[in-house]
């Protein structure tokens, strides 16, 4: 079987701290918080009313008004992100063909406005009068369905979806593609926007979300001990992957390469980690294992560090067990402190950041980090940016359902 190197040779991003790769790393280096109340619906009587929502963000700014009306917000996400991606790594489709390059973007939810906006409508006008378009708007895959249509890209084109592991999985899975020789490139990544009535509420009552309404920018404080959950964002990070010889001969610039993928299931509980963090030991493992590096290789963690009590406490235990007293030497920060949660599109959005990391070789921050908790005692990077050597950096995310996704970017 094939085993081809795999490069990343272009960055695309929508962020609550910026749109384009530029204005988000400004913004994540410098310790931006995207928090704030909520705009795109009354939350006057939710639990909690503040998220982490893209701003200055016009559709018409992007696509034209019928493409504006029939792309639903998580979709234009994925093509914005995508076309950035592009632009960014210079390939030229028609001289590679398009059918040799691909579009592997997951969601975890999709298009949940549409369907909230078209449930009332069946309920107070009837079911002729619910839209043709609900399920084009609403299913996941039609994220990369039209970045595809969008790119003209007639390559592999699939869709992930696991929840808050959702953009990992489908990094590594277009990893493996072009691995295997199926394709020369793929758009990978993941996109999201669940900031809805119902999303909000769903999360809230299931006691995932912080409720400090009186203090939205300080909400999201992973690994400190008086975390009360995450704080909900939205966006889309997507990459281009490239056959290394490939992205070498025509003189690409390359961020870096992915060299390894962990994915594994907790078999535990549909929400919890399995106790020691047990699942996510395994994800590292078998990433370190697929790169044929050893634990202490690693200088920089991106963690998956949701904020949430469980997570951030069994993250850093499974650190422990993964790197012995490395896990002390390595740096680990989690971008949702600035980011909020993006859900499946959280591992495209740090994925991305870990490739900026090693191309500008500084760990971003935990921001918000303000009371020592014994059960979570690594390296946090809470001090603010940290300009350091990163020679491999590792992404990890957790999901939902019981689902663990890592992969590990080395400098070229």
């Amino acid at each position: 079987m094939a085993n081809y190197r795999v490069a990343v040779t272009g960055l695309g991003v929508v962020t609550p701290i910026g749109i384009s790769v530029p204005n988000f790393w400004s913004a994540l280096t410098a310790g931006k918080s995207g928090a704030g109340p909520i705009t795109q619906f009354d939350a006057t009587n939710h639990k909690v009313r503040f998220a982490a929502e893209v701003k200055d963000y016009n559709p018409e700014d992007y696509f034209d008004k019928k493409e504006a009306r029939r792309f639903e917000r998580f979709v234009q996400f994925s093509v914005v992100a995508a076309r950035e991606a592009m632009k960014d790594c210079g390939l030229d489709v028609q001289k590679v063909g398009s059918e040799n390059v691909g579009v592997y973007i997951g969601s975890g939810i999709g298009g949940l406005s549409v369907m909230e906006e078209q449930t009332q409508v069946l309920l107070e006008k009837g079911p002729d009068r619910v839209s043709a378009l609900l399920i084009p708007r609403l299913i996941a895959n039609m994220a990369p369905g039209q970045t595809s249509i969008s790119l003209g890209l007639k390559g592999p084109n699939s869709c992930v979806v696991t929840a808050c592991a959702t953009g990992t999985h489908a990094i590594g899975d277009a990893f493996n593609i072009i691995r295997r020789g199926q394709a020369v490139a793929m758009l990978a990544g993941g996109t999201e926007s669940a900031i809805t009535p119902l999303g909000i509420a769903g999360f809230a009552n299931m006691h995932a979300l912080s409720r400090r309404n009186d203090s939205p920018m300080t909400a999201s404080r992973p690994f400190s001990k008086d975390r009360d959950g995450f704080l909900m964002g939205e966006g889309a990070g997507v990459m281009m992957l490239e056959e290394y010889e490939h992205a070498k001969a025509r003189g690409a610039r390359i961020y870096g390469e992915v060299v390894g993928y962990g994915f594994t299931a907790d078999a535990h509980h549909i929400t919890a980690p399995a106790p020691e963090g047990e699942g996510a030991q395994r994800s590292m493992r078998m990433a370190l294992k697929d790169a044929e590096m050893a634990p202490n290789e690693i200088e920089y963690v991106n963690a998956h560090g949701t904020s949430t009590e469980l997570n951030d406490k069994l993250e850093t235990i499974a650190m422990k067990h993964v790197f012995g007293e490395h896990a002390y030497k390595l740096a680990a920060s989690s971008n949702k402190s600035m980011t909020g949660h993006l859900l499946g599109a959280a591992g495209g959005v740090e994925g991305v950041a870990s490739l900026l990391s090693l191309h500008h070789q500084i760990a971003p921050p935990t921001i918000n980090y303000s009371e020592k908790d014994p059960e979570c005692d690594l390296d946090y990077v809470t001090e603010g940016a940290r300009k350091m050597p990163i020679s491999a950096v590792m992404s990890n995310s957790f999901g939902f359902g019981g689902h663990n996704a890592t992969v590990i970017f080395r400098k070229a």
